[in-house]
């Protein structure tokens, strides 16, 4: 189902909700209110001046203009410790256009360096969860299209105050609901306030009933009363994080890169252990890889995890340079080539409509610049991306340390951390190791049964000729066709299952010519000698149900030695403390890898993930073993709980 965005009227150039027949904010100075009811209330300045941890975490219901968001950001800005982080978890079941957002924004001149920032950032797609970053990562806003009934029982992490900000209760009574004020209190601790503009009896005693003390203030303009508090009831304590913050990460491709990132962005020392002279030597070393989502349509994990790993990777590159020689937002064309596809294609039409547009073959021939004879859909914000410029990008924080050339062969345990070693003993110790060297992780003891398998890919570079370079866009179907990049255009890829071989191929540079009927029928294919074809084949990791492994790591011997019931809460399972993997990406990497290190980064920091705890638990990279000791069920909600 898509969701649709808040119907706005607009009465003396203020937002009001068509919907629910309500106003944003305080017609006396929505400013002024959200500074006293929810960062007042919420003692928000002096917490933070004392802040002792790294992070702090708000959970809003209502995300509406972003007003609360913002005002709280500049707070953060002026008076938290500049290494700490800021996490903003919101709920907004109607989003706003940005056009309406844009309006209601330019209300607050106050604001708007903070207001210019969001709009930059602000998501194209009226669904699913996106993480946006600002101030260099150390504001997080995490913002979650749905009703927050259905959205909070999802969210995997602690709140330190809550911003109850949805329409009246009055006029909004589906979010006011008991169920609402019991999950507030499953993320609470000890320290958990709130706030809230209303006073109504439904309200103060459904927060009562779920374990918040409630006190009572003047309300804001017009408004009697105003209600705030704290969580009591059994209330356990925040859970810290290790204060050695080291991380150790294996693997210099795609995937290792970003968790080298992630780590770094939060303040770890972070060692890259790379095998080969440089980074994205294996398969993150493509001349070229397609960054675009591949949509199927509906709730599943695949589809989820193609939307928002899409959304963040974007979000992520306007963060880090990276230029036109290398990467190009030249947007892609996938071609209803069969029925099959046809079906998928209108299935991502219909629920991504601002991130698709359906074209026919004449536009599709005009936007790619060749002739096509295929109808299909075109996303603007996709195109192509150079691998290893990526992961040099990615790589570039001060908080990283490259070790090139040294293969790790063995890890181990210590009382701190872990230790990695190579043929000539250990070279490296560290609080948190994080494995993203594809299929060698299944060479450690503590990995081997994190199932992937080899997929042998080659690609064809085809030299651009005259009648070639007119191609502007990449264009899809079973494989793909690039634009030209410093003279040849990216035609493939193969796909080999168990195979290891990287040696080129005539045979392959066949096949790939042979997708070109498809891709591109008019194309002059006269002119390539299939012997004199350059090209690149390469081993990727995946899995067998296409989903890579992003998580905690089980001790698997333990497991099987002593099997939990199919519904042991999750720290009752014997972990493998601080020991994580990011890898079975497949040709995916430029979508998913990026997203799976901010997932791993998050559960090494104790943070709020950026995913629900349903696409949490098909990632863990613990389910394939868990099936086969007969434990399906845990594999599926060991997230979860």
């Amino acid at each position: 189902m898509t969701h649709k965005h808040a119907q706005l009227e607009w009465h003396d150039n203020q937002p009001y909700s068509s919907e629910f027949g309500d106003v944003y904010f305080s017609s006396d100075s929505g400013l002024d209110e959200t500074q006293y009811v929810f960062l007042a209330h919420n003692q928000l300045k002096t917490r933070w001046q004392n802040l002792t941890e790294d992070h702090f975490t708000i959970a809003e219901t209502g995300f509406g203009t972003g007003l609360n968001f913002l005002c709280a950001w500049k707070l953060w800005r002026e008076t938290a410790a500049p290494n700490a982080r800021l996490h903003f978890i919101s709920t907004e079941k109607y989003p706003l256009n940005i056009d309406d957002l844009q309006k209601a924004l330019s209300l607050w001149t106050s604001l708007s360096e903070f207001s210019d920032a969001l709009i930059h950032e602000y998501p194209l797609v009226s669904k699913a969860w996106h993480r946006l970053m600002f101030d260099d990562g150390r504001v997080i806003l995490t913002l979650l299209i749905g009703d927050a009934n259905a959205s909070l029982p999802k969210l995997k992490g602690a709140v330190d105050a809550w911003f109850l900000d949805g329409f009246s209760p009055a006029k909004n009574p589906d979010m006011w609901q008991t169920s609402l004020f019991e999950e507030m209190a499953k993320h609470s601790h000890s320290e958990t306030t709130f706030a809230t503009f209303t006073s109504a009896g439904d309200v103060r005693r459904g927060l009562q009933n779920a374990g918040f003390q409630i006190l009572k203030a003047p309300g804001f303009g017009k408004k009697r009363e105003m209600l705030f508090g704290q969580y009591q009831s059994s209330a356990q304590n925040k859970q810290t994080q290790n204060n050695n913050k080291t991380v150790i990460v294996i693997g210099g491709g795609l995937a290792g890169a970003a968790s080298a990132e992630a780590m770094a962005r939060r303040g770890y020392q972070v060692t890259l252990i790379e095998r080969h002279a440089s980074l994205a030597q294996a398969a993150s070393g493509n001349p070229l890889g397609v960054l675009y989502p591949r949509l199927t349509g509906g709730e599943t994990a695949l589809n989820t995890l193609a939307i928002q790993g899409f959304l963040y990777t974007l979000g992520l590159l306007n963060h880090i340079n990276i230029n036109n020689e290398n990467y190009q937002q030249c947007g892609v064309l996938q071609l209803a080539f069969n029925e099959r596809e046809r079906k998928r294609i209108g299935a991502a039409i219909n629920e991504y409509p601002e991130l698709v547009h359906e074209v026919d073959k004449l536009t599709a021939s005009e936007l790619s610049g060749i002739s096509i004879e295929n109808e299909g859909m075109f996303i603007p914000q996709a195109g192509w991306l150079n691998p290893a410029s990526f992961c040099e990008a990615l790589t570039k924080h001060p908080n990283i340390k490259k070790q090139t050339n040294t293969e790790a062969l063995r890890i181990e345990k210590i009382s701190q951390g872990w230790q990695v070693a190579s043929k000539n003993g250990m070279i490296a110790e560290a609080s948190n190791l994080i494995i993203a060297n594809a299929t060698d992780a299944q060479a450690f003891t503590q990995t081997s049964h994190c199932e992937m398998q080899s997929v042998r890919g080659q690609i064809t570079l085809l030299p651009a000729i005259d009648s070639s370079k007119t191609l502007k866009t990449v264009i899809c179907t079973d494989g793909y066709l690039s634009p030209a990049r410093q003279g040849q255009h990216c035609l493939g890829a193969t796909f080999s299952p168990n195979d290891d071989d990287t040696d080129i191929r005539d045979s392959d540079h066949q096949s790939n010519l042979n997708m070109l009927k498809s891709l591109a029928p008019d194309w002059d294919k006269t002119g390539y000698d299939v012997q004199s074809l350059q090209g690149r084949a390469a081993i990727r990791a995946t899995t067998s149900d296409y989903l890579p492994l992003a998580g905690a790591i089980l001790d698997f011997a333990q497991l099987k030695e002593s099997q939990p019931r199919y519904n042991a809460p999750h720290g009752s399972l014997p972990w493998l403390e601080d020991l994580y993997i990011n890898a079975g990406h497949g040709a995916k990497g430029l979508v998913n890898a990026p997203l799976c290190a901010e997932i791993i980064a998050s559960l090494i920091c104790k943070e709020p993930a950026p995913v629900d705890c349903t696409l949490l638990s098909a990632l863990d990279p613990n389910r394939f073993a868990l099936r086969k000791l007969g434990l399906k069920r845990l594999a599926q909600t060991i997230q979860s709980n």
